[in-house]
């Protein structure tokens, strides 16, 4: 009976000590979930902030804001172009930089005809190094640069493996995607500083967020620009510069048109006129940002991830897009062999 009363008492003592322990860990738990809580209602609230809110007013006139003209790089196809007309739209004058002068052209007197806007453009082929930037600096010696969107870059043509990508197509893509950025801002910034204002988007990548296989030297170079831009954002926000990395997901791109399941998912893959119009209306509110509200999601989500995850998502991801980008390339010389 002894024992029994012994194991009673010592079962009531390990209780209460247990209890304590219990209330301690409720209320830490209470804490982080709180917390949790919050910062979801944060996100949502910024999601709102960006990408709904200024749908609800009309568009303000940037050139007031930032300066007259605006540099955009790779302007002929896809993003470029497109942002270069969400620009165009909001009364900003436009230089456009491309190697292809005939589409150069076009979409120059496009612009000016639409939107009643100046535009002029600069013929330079980035891949070719160094020997390009003073011509650039030289056209644009006398023109009040108000913004800068390093948009050009190269991507594979699909996920492939390192050791598989052509030499030429590795050093196409450090020097476009990274120097072109850099240079440019360089150029640029200067400027900017005197007059006390003017505004830098460099369009990195969501891969940046987190070592991405199959898209190794891109995914790199795009983490150079992410990193790139949020340090100067930090050096000249002082200044009255703003400085914003743009990380976004598939879009549906020239770069991406071997990815057939993108064609019929434009909410996962918007057009660039829909993303360049959501990712304008985020200038001067966050200086990182996806662009688009479903892909700030997937970034968040990315966030949160732990390595091993993304790199297993993304692995499964651009085997499939390489799969199919391989067969649809294919087809199509297949198709064009029956012909002749």
């Amino acid at each position: 009976m002894a024992a029994v009363d012994s194991f009673y008492l010592l079962f009531h003592e390990i209780a209460q000590s247990c209890n304590i322990y219990m209330e301690t860990l409720a209320l830490v738990g209470a804490w982080y979930t709180a917390k949790k809580s919050m910062s979801l209602l944060c996100e949502c609230y910024t999601m709102m902030r960006l990408y709904f809110i200024p749908r609800l007013v009309s568009k303000t006139d940037l050139s007031k804001q930032y300066g007259k003209w605006a540099i955009i790089t790779g302007g002929t196809d896809g993003i470029g172009k497109a942002y270069a007309e969400e620009l165009a739209s909001r009364g900003v004058n436009i230089i456009l930089i491309s190697r292809n002068r005939v589409k150069l052209e076009n979409v120059t007197q496009a612009i000016k005809e639409t939107y009643q806007v100046e535009a002029v453009f600069i013929v330079a082929d980035f891949s070719k190094g160094r020997e390009i930037y003073l011509p650039i600096q030289k056209a644009l010696s006398d023109t009040e640069i108000g913004i800068l969107v390093n948009n050009v870059g190269v991507f594979y043509d699909y996920p492939e493996y390192f050791t598989e990508i052509p030499e030429e197509k590795l050093w196409d893509i450090i020097n476009v995607n990274i120097t072109a950025a850099s240079m440019m801002v360089h150029m640029v910034l200067p400027g900017m500083v005197s007059r006390k204002k003017g505004a830098i988007i460099n369009i990195s990548s969501a891969s940046c967020c987190k070592p991405t296989p199959q898209v190794a030297a891109y995914s790199a170079s795009k983490a150079y620009l992410d990193h790139f831009s949020r340090a100067l954002q930090y050096e000249y926000a002082p200044k009255g510069i703003f400085v914003q990395s743009l990380t976004p997901f598939f879009i549906a791109t020239n770069k991406t048109k071997y990815y057939g399941f993108l064609e019929s998912n434009r909410w996962m893959a918007p057009s660039p006129e829909t993303y360049a119009y959501h990712a304008v209306s985020t200038l001067g509110i966050s200086a990182r940002t996806t662009g688009y509200w479903f892909h700030s999601i997937q970034f968040l989500l990315a966030r949160c991830m732990p390595e091993w995850l993304w790199v297993w998502v993304a692995q499964s991801v651009n085997t499939s897009l390489r799969r199919k980008a391989l067969s649809r390339i294919s087809l199509i010389s297949s198709g064009k062999q029956l012909k002749h």
